[in-house]
Parts: structure tokens; C-alpha cells; sequence
């Protein structure tokens, strides 16, 4: 990875590709992987190709890529990493809300202790839980921030509203929404987040659909540039803003240096100009 630029959320500085460790668990994002020693030898090669920030939840297995990470990567030097919490599974690819206070604050700490840390570089809300006050859950997060266990906070999947509220209870570093060349519902989040200098983290980075597909407007665009459709998704990410880190998942390390690459690749404006163009 050469020098791509960075972004700094509470004091701490990160380059703004980073790896997200959700797809290094099971299938269905539960249990463990068929290959263990793969699984750490990614996180290990993301970490050589000067990748500096993680992105995994405790939902990940559950449990099982925050165990990875440490076994791989601790202790962990200048990696940041980023966990999430919120949301309880009950099975493979089932995902349940839950934001009480007492739950936050129990995989809060459960966290710091499978990560093998005494305080979190990032913890942000998996989602918010309509079923709880929101103030609780921001209330909560300020608490977490307040008692040094976490040194940033952040939210996933939420709304400018949203966001605003919770920072009227708790300073927001970082924002991770759907977003991708394909899928830009959350234009006016990133905008938010760019103008209020919120780190924007963008889950599923890469384009998909019919665009992508041989032949489409996003593979044609890429071939013209000797790219794949993944590093041409993930170098408009880092163009569209400078708040945007994007966090590419893949649990093999071809795909991960194919990702990678990414960081040293400039667009033109020719380029952005005919990807604004893409009818989504």
C-alpha cells in the first residue's frame, strides 16, 4: 500500500483503507472459519500492507473475529481497532437489535476482554434500537466514554437526525452506513459527516448488481483502466470524500492485496465524471 491519506477521529490518525473482519468467521458470519490459520494470515498481511485500521463487532461469529484479531495481531502497536455492539444473533445471517444499557454496557466490556485491552480505540452502536429510548443508548455510550472504556464512539446504519441526536448527548467520531458506487442512499449522511468532519465508513465498499457485471458500464470502465471493478469501487470511495474509509472484507489474501492496491490508484476527473454519470 503506498501513502494514501489519512484521517484523524479522537486524537488517533489512520490511513482511510482499512479492513473489515467480518467475513474472516463462518459461513453465514457465524462460528468459526473452515481454515483458523488462514484467517489469522490475512489479518496478519493487511496489517504488512500498511493497513492501520480494523473494523469488527462482537455479533462477528459471535465472538470469534474479535478472537482472531487478538491472537493474530495483539498486541496491537499502531492497528486500531474498531468493534461494534447492538445487535444479538440467534443463528447464521440472523441479526436482532438490542440496545439496552445494561446489554451495551455488558459486550462493552466483554469486548476489552476478548481484545486484550483496557480500552477501546473505537465503539460504535451496531444499530439503534427502536424498542429502547434513544437517549439511553447515546446516554450510555457517554457514559462508556467518560469512564476512559472506550476512547471514540460511533453509529452504524443511521440517519442525519439520528446522528444529530446522539450528538447532543455524546461526541460522534465515526459513521458506518451502506454505501458503495452502486448504492449512494446515504448521500446526505456522508455529507453530514464532511461537514461536521465525522469519519464516514462505508460497509459493502463494493459496487454489485447489474453495472458490475462483464460487459456493464463499471467493468468497462475498470478494464479501460487495468483495474478490477473492486479497486475501481474502492478508489471512487477515497476520492468521493475526505472523511470516507472504506473497509473492504475478504477472507483470502489475494482478494486482500487486490484491495489493497486500491489505496495507490487516482482517478481522473474524466473517471469521476462518467461514474456520477452511472445510472444506479
Amino acid at each position: 500500500m503506498t501513502n494514501q491519506a489519512t484521517f484523524t477521529y479522537a486524537n488517533q490518525t489512520v490511513r482511510r483503507l482499512g479492513y473489515g473482519a467480518m467475513r474472516i468467521t463462518g459461513p453465514g458470519v457465524w462460528g468459526w472459519p473452515n481454515d483458523v490459520d488462514q484467517a489469522r494470515a490475512v489479518l496478519r498481511r493487511a496489517v504488512e500492507l500498511g493497513v492501520d485500521f480494523i473494523d469488527t463487532a462482537d455479533s462477528y461469529g459471535p465472538e470469534v473475529s474479535e478472537h482472531l484479531i487478538r491472537e493474530a495481531l495483539h498486541p496491537y502497536g499502531e492497528v486500531r481497532v474498531a468493534t461494534k455492539a447492538g445487535l444479538l444473533r440467534t443463528g447464521p445471517n440472523v441479526w436482532v437489535p438490542c440496545g439496552r444499557p445494561d446489554y451495551l454496557r455488558q459486550q462493552c466490556e466483554l469486548s476489552l476482554r476478548r481484545l486484550g485491552v483496557e480500552r477501546l480505540d473505537l465503539f460504535q452502536l451496531h444499530r439503534v434500537d427502536p424498542t429502547v429510548a434513544s437517549d439511553e443508548q447515546f446516554g450510555l455510550l457517554r457514559a462508556l466514554l467518560d469512564e476512559g472504556k472506550v476512547a471514540a464512539v460511533g453509529l452504524s446504519e443511521v440517519t442525519v437526525a439520528q446522528i444529530e441526536a446522539a450528538r447532543a448527548i455524546v461526541p460522534i467520531a465515526t459513521v458506518q452506513n451502506h454505501y458503495n458506487l452502486t448504492n449512494r442512499q446515504s448521500d446526505d449522511v456522508l455529507d453530514y459527516c464532511e461537514a461536521n468532519s465525522i469519519g464516514f465508513i462505508p460497509w459493502y465498499p463494493v459496487a454489485a448488481g447489474a453495472l458490475t457485471r462483464p460487459g456493464g458500464p463499471l467493468d468497462a470502465l475498470a478494464g479501460e483502466r487495468g483495474l478490477s471493478v473492486a479497486q475501481l469501487s474502492l478508489a471512487w470511495l477515497l476520492a468521493r470524500s475526505p472523511v470516507m474509509m472504506p473497509i473492504p472484507g475478504t477472507s483470502t489474501i489475494a482478494h486482500l492485496e487486490e484491495n489493497c492496491a486500491a489505496a495507490s490508484v487516482e482517478l481522473d476527473a474524466a473517471a469521476m465524471a462518467r461514474l456520477a454519470d452511472v445510472s444506479l
